[in-house]
């Protein structure tokens, strides 16, 4: 079916930058809304940023001015761009996509989520 797969995260020092990609494969007809996610253990899982298939962006407010999110819906790829990062940007990010894709001979719509990436902020 589908599958999305991070890529990027690190061990980072404060104010430093990452750059996290999310590449979804498969029988894809369409992307719609395109997320990033992240969870701390012990904690909820958070929406940082997203971005529809026509470009429009929105941030959660702990990251504005400091996260990019961009899209590529010629390679079905977000990315998340992390500037002046702080210890308490350290979890593991989540990509989300709402996926039309081929089942069997029909077309479906789904949400899919990636495995994770572990972001690290330390000195």
């Amino acid at each position: 079916q589908v599958q999305l797969v991070e890529s990027g995260g690190g061990l980072v020092q404060p104010g430093g930058s990452l750059r996290l990609s999310c590449a979804a494969s498969g029988s894809i007809f369409n992307i719609n809304v395109m997320n990033w996610y992240r969870q701390v253990p012990g904690k909820e899982r958070e929406l940082v940023a997203h971005i529809t298939s026509g470009g429009y962006t929105n941030y959660a407010d702990f990251v504005k001015g400091r996260f990019t999110i961009s899209r590529d819906n010629a390679k079905n790829m977000v990315y998340l761009q992390m500037n002046s990062l702080k210890p308490e940007d350290t979890a593991i990010y989540y990509c989300d996509a709402a996926v039309q894709y081929r089942s069997g001979t029909e077309c479906d719509t789904d949400d899919f989520w990636g495995q994770g990436t572990q972001v690290t902020v330390s000195s």
